[in-house]
């Protein structure tokens, strides 16, 4: 695995926006994503690999469909459950997430690690940047236990303008 040093897009995920060596940055989380599936005993097929090299290939969140289109065009099949399934898997393993305001798919920037995700999502162009929202998490965490209630899983999504396209605007 590289230093998540040399990948700023990668190891600070709200500069994802920012140029960073996206090479580097997608061998890194292939091979993290490799070494996560290896160590819970889950296998990472070929059409599971490839959909997750095609939600790395930008920092977009894709529909399932458009992953469809991409697999059928090599070879992967046309039915939209190799799509579903692939994504279910990653999504399940922790090396992609739902973004539910797109009704689509974004790797995971910080795969193996237990974090509290919050998206930025450009209205514009779609890029999408993953941050920490830890603070965010311990106060609903906080509010919901005073209902009595334990959060398992939650993300926010910020929608808004990304650096590129406040420039261009």
């Amino acid at each position: 695995m590289t230093d998540p040093h040399d990948c700023p897009g990668c190891a600070v995920p709200d500069l994802a926006f920012a140029a960073h060596d996206h090479a580097q940055c997608t061998q890194d989380a292939l091979d993290r994503a490799e070494a996560l599936t290896r160590t819970a005993g889950a296998r990472m097929t070929p059409v599971r690999r490839r959909v997750l090299e095609i939600l790395l290939e930008e920092h977009k969140a894709l529909g399932a469909y458009d992953v469809l289109a991409r697999l059928a065009t090599e070879g992967f099949g046309n039915q939209p459950p190799v799509a579903y399934r692939a994504l279910e898997f990653l999504v399940d393993q922790g090396l992609a997430h739902r973004i539910q305001r797109l009704n689509a798919f974004a790797a995971c920037a910080h795969v193996g690690e237990d974090h509290a995700p919050a998206f930025l999502i450009c209205r514009s162009c779609h890029m999408v940047a993953e941050t920490a929202a830890t603070a965010a998490r311990s106060s609903l965490d906080a509010e919901a236990a005073r209902a009595g209630f334990r959060v398992e899983r939650s993300t926010i999504e910020a929608l808004g303008i990304c650096p590129g396209c406040q420039g261009a605007s």
